[in-house]
């Protein structure tokens, strides 16, 4: 995937999800098709710390079940960096899971920004992150 396509709403919704958890990390996921979000899952940090985050399990496995439900996929996961960087560290490298865009976000120049990547092994490659525009 190169691009993936999201709503300003739902991009509205990961930004203020990320604040009001700094200056923990906040998570979550995005569920759709073809690149396309069609829904932002907020999910509870239980690390509850400011330079890691693990999701809470029951709140994944729900996520898990709504995707088998509705016929989405697991697109993204998001998390936030409250103190940077604004790419994945050693650890989100080390940990990538999944083949979905890794969104990092991350609090620089008195705004919250946002930057897309793939994570293959130790490849790390960004991802446009399209935001607003009808796919």
């Amino acid at each position: 995937m190169e691009k993936l396509y999201l709503s300003a709403e739902q991009w509205q919704a990961m930004r203020r999800h990320v604040e009001a958890c700094a200056p923990r990390e906040g998570c979550g996921l995005l569920l759709g098709t073809n690149g396309k979000v069609r829904e932002v899952i907020r999910v509870t940090n239980v690390e509850r710390s400011t330079v890691r985050f693990r999701m809470a399990p029951e709140e994944q496995l729900a996520a898990f079940q709504r995707m088998e439900e509705t016929g989405m996929e697991m697109l993204a996961i998001y998390h936030s960096h409250p103190a940077g960087p604004d790419t994945p560290s050693a650890t989100d490298v080390r940990e990538a899971a999944y083949p979905v865009v890794y969104i990092i976000w991350s609090f620089r120049g008195g705004q919250w920004r946002a930057r897309g990547f793939r994570i293959e092994g130790e490849e790390v490659r960004e991802v446009k992150l399209v935001v607003g525009e009808k796919r």
